[in-house]
């Protein structure tokens, strides 16, 4: 969603964030214990401002759990999103998640779950073919937490690691990688895992520090981590806060260092107005002092009391906080003076979203006609019938008052900085921007579509000519792959980029029907650095992870994929993958239910060994999927072998010609020195003079430059 924070809507306003099945719903009886007076804060509406401090200590602000080891016999599993699609389950028709109780939501320790068992399951052997299995295995896997049936094609697993007891009964939601560590954020805190030794991960540490989504970015030895569940509070502990304006509570985004991944610190909370539902790591050439947030908070606007100049408002109000982004700037050498520089106002002047009759009727079936999104499209994120707090859905928006506007908010933004390109998925439109100046993001081009119910985030290619967005239709927490429900719907829908404007052109989703008792509709996921292709892997919650390959932006295919079966094969149960991202050779999944879970494409007459190997050359010091980074790959054989694969597959270069390049090609690895330079040179002439004759000249031309580039290597 990521599973949003959930709005009751009053009026035609949005009123006080509660939780949608991505967090705490409820608040306890229990009013938590004073702390210390609060720093000044910096509310969104006084852009020049700074950080408002953390009202304890910063070391202490925060609980971390002591490292452990992964998958121990005694671990505890995570349920379902603490109060998970339970919280919707009044919401959007969805049966409570497993493990959901009202004292989780209500800012309580979620109760834990049955633990696995003290051998995990093995994974299934995957099917490896060039051509789809028929039937689709994915099809009536059998339920279960631990023992669910798998279903695999052209990937495997290569481990499931249970949460830790840290994490237990808590929502897993994003993930962010630095080193050899992957950081997964949970509706508890967030965890770091090592996985150096993709087999079997390693806990380092789980902090505690309950809110929603808690999703998490990182740079250098800084983690962020959005908060904007009203149980937030200034200590991160278990409790919630009772009161509607409480000087405890949190809702922004929270800033950790990590230097020592054994010991996170927390430095500074950056207080907003509508609090940090996601937010987007923001770099900007030529300025290495600085790294900047792009705060996408969707609840409704703080009281003034409780964040000074917080301040509701139509779209034509100046002073209201609705309308507009927040960009925070985080100075690296004194993150803990990080604070508010700007409020974009990229949403004037938008249409209202399109509505779709026919989806509409299906939204409000599966809510018992209890009414829902404005416009009647799938529930409003933002409203009761949506997951969450995201801004109501395609067919309208409100401030307190007026008419139906287009989007107030995004729900994700994703970056591009070496492009000065960001997509923004925006509840009810596709935005692109201009951030070459990172400070003052500008609007560029906006696309409508009333297949489109809820935009949720974005990925471009790696040379920024296409741009994909995911569609969440019912927010995450419904069963929206069903064999009755369209393939335009919940699906992601794949633009170019012509002269800086949006160009639609097809869409994509996940093409196996799940079941009504599970969760599922188009999540996150990132490219995958396989040259010379657009590959993409996404997360569709319990529809498991589809890796497909948009090249031919007009025919999108699958061409691998994995799957679970439900949760709870008697009920609608929130699980599945959150975000399924390729991180240096592998690709990590962050279930909500079953914890980390790591993967690996394997060769198939879809996607080669040597394409394989040229993607595993890419290696990133640090991966938010949010902030887009330029796949470069190095000089290597792999990559030269790739593209010879490539020719060979669209024919190319003639056969025989095909035959001799990798006789080539072998002979120069075999060689050194001179004799390998010379030819490697011969080679690369050799090709070039067959580019005219070329069926697949683009193609051609990357495998010269890869053997120039070869030949070049010292």
């Amino acid at each position: 969603m990521k599973l949003k924070s959930l709005l009751i809507s009053g009026s035609l306003g949005l009123a006080v964030l509660v939780a949608g099945s991505c967090g705490p719903k409820n608040v306890s009886s229990t009013p938590p214990p004073k702390s210390a007076p609060a720093a000044a804060g910096q509310p969104a509406a006084a852009p020049q401002g700074t950080a408002q401090t953390a009202r304890t200590a910063a070391p202490a602000a925060a609980t971390s759990a002591a490292a452990q080891p992964s998958a121990p016999a005694t671990a505890v599993a995570a349920a379902p999103a603490a109060g998970g699609a339970a919280a919707e389950g009044a919401a959007g028709g969805a049966a409570p998640a497993a493990g959901g109780n009202a004292g989780a939501r209500g800012g309580a320790r979620p109760a834990a779950p049955p633990p696995p068992p003290a051998v995990m399951p093995a994974p299934v052997t995957p099917i490896i073919s060039a051509t789809a299995p028929n039937p689709d295995p994915r099809v009536g896997l059998k339920a279960g937490r631990w023992d669910a049936a798998q279903a695999a094609w052209n990937m495997r697993m290569v481990s499931t690691t249970p949460p830790s007891p840290s994490s237990a009964g808590a929502t897993h939601s994003d993930l962010a990688f630095s080193g050899k560590y992957a950081i997964q954020g949970n509706y508890n805190g967030f965890e770091i895992w090592d996985i150096s030794n993709p087999a079997k991960p390693a806990l380092v540490n789980a902090l505690e520090c309950p809110a929603s989504q808690n999703d998490v970015s990182v740079y250098k030895n800084l983690i962020f981590m959005s908060s904007e569940a009203t149980n937030s509070r200034v200590d991160c502990k278990f409790g919630g806060i009772p009161e509607p304006v409480s000087e405890d509570r949190v809702r922004g985004i929270r800033i950790f260092d990590i230097a020592d991944p054994k010991k996170p610190k927390l430095v500074t909370s950056v207080q907003t107005c509508r609090g940090s539902h996601t937010h987007t790591v923001v770099t900007q050439p030529g300025d290495n002092d600085n790294v900047y947030i792009y705060v996408s908070g969707t609840s409704s606007v703080r009281d003034a009391k409780e964040l000074p100049g917080c301040q509701d408002g139509g779209i034509d109000d100046p002073n209201t906080a609705r309308f507009r982004l927040e960009v925070i700037k985080v100075p690296l050498a004194k993150p803990g003076t990080a604070g508010i520089v700007s409020s974009p106002r990229i949403f004037q002047g938008l249409p209202v979203a399109p509505r779709n009759e026919e989806r509409a009727a299906i939204d409000a079936a599966s809510r018992g006609n209890r009414g829902g999104g404005q416009g009647g499209n799938a529930p409003a994120a933002g409203q009761r019938g949506g997951q969450g707090g995201a801004a109501p859905a395609a067919g309208g928006q409100r401030g307190p008052a007026g008419p139906p506007t287009g989007p107030n908010q995004c729900h994700d933004i994703t970056v591009y900085p070496q492009l000065g390109l960001a997509g923004g998925a925006c509840a009810g439109l596709g935005l692109l921007l201009d951030i070459k100046d990172a400070v003052n993001p500008a609007r560029i081009d906006m696309a409508a579509d009333a297949n489109m119910s809820f935009w949720h985030s974005a990925t471009f290619n790696n040379d920024g000519t296409k741009v994909l967005f995911s569609d969440e239709w019912g927010g995450g927490g419904q069963p929206r792959c069903r064999a009755t429900d369209k393939p335009e719907w919940g699906a992601d829908a794949l633009f170019t980029i012509e002269n800086r404007k949006l160009v639609f052109q097809s869409y994509y989703k996940l093409p196996a029907a799940q079941t009504s008792e599970e969760n599922c509709v188009a999540h996150n996921g990132s490219l995958i650095p396989i040259p010379g292709r657009d590959v993409m892997v996404q997360a569709f919650y319990q529809g498991g992870l589809t890796v497909f390959d948009w090249t031919d932006i007009k025919h999108p295919k699958e061409i691998a994929f994995f799957d679970r079966g439900p949760l709870d094969a008697t009920r609608m149960a929130s699980a599945g993958s959150w975000s399924a991202y390729w991180y240096n050779g592998v690709i990590v999944s962050s279930e909500i239910a079953r914890g980390l879970d790591i993967y690996e494409l394997v060769p198939s007459g879809l996607i080669t060994q040597n394409e394989l190997d040229a993607a595993k050359t890419v290696k990133m010091d640090y991966w938010n999927v949010q902030d887009q980074q330029k796949f470069v790959w190095p000089a290597s054989f792999a990559l030269a072998k790739a593209y010879l694969d490539q020719l060979q597959r669209s024919n190319g270069l003639a056969a025989a010609r095909i035959q001799s390049t990798r006789d080539a090609l072998a002979a120069a690895e075999r060689a050194n020195g001179q004799q390998r330079r010379t030819a490697l040179t011969q080679l690369a002439t050799q090709l070039n003079g067959d580019v005219a004759g070329s069926s697949d000249q683009a193609k051609l031309k990357l495998l010269v430059a890869a053997v120039t580039d070869l030949s070049n290597a010292r």
